[in-house]
């Protein structure tokens, strides 16, 4: 079951950009934080940050800080990843979740969407 959807994603050359989305088709949608995680070819599932649905307070993972920015539109239920200077390094799934009984326990998630970023 697809709880949220991501999309953006795509292939780009490193120093590019994309911006990826993630809605939540639900009507009654009041997470505690929303997040974006990603899993390269090869790897685990790495977070890459967070956004407070209220507060809107980020948090980033040293990889992407300074070049990712997390935003959210309540009213969409929506979050985005703003993706700069991107580096083959992030080629990845990307994913977001949702967590609603406190942060880092997310039990909301989206399918993926891929990007692929060329040298």
């Amino acid at each position: 079951q697809v709880q949220l959807v991501e999309s953006g994603g795509g292939l780009v050359q490193a120093g590019g950009s994309l911006r990826l989305s993630c809605a939540a088709p639900e009507r009654a949608f009041n997470p505690i934080a929303m997040g974006w995680f990603r899993q390269g070819p090869g790897k685990e599932r790495e977070p890459v940050g967070r956004i407070t649905w209220n507060g809107g307070n980020t948090y980033y993972a040293d990889s992407v800080k300074g070049r990712f920015t997390i935003s959210r539109d309540n009213a969409k239920n929506t979050i985005y990843l703003q993706m700069n200077s991107l580096k083959p390094e992030d080629t990845a799934v990307y994913y977001c979740a949702a967590s609603f009984i406190t942060i880092e326990r997310w039990v909301f998630w989206g399918q993926g969407t891929q990007v692929t970023v060329s040298s």
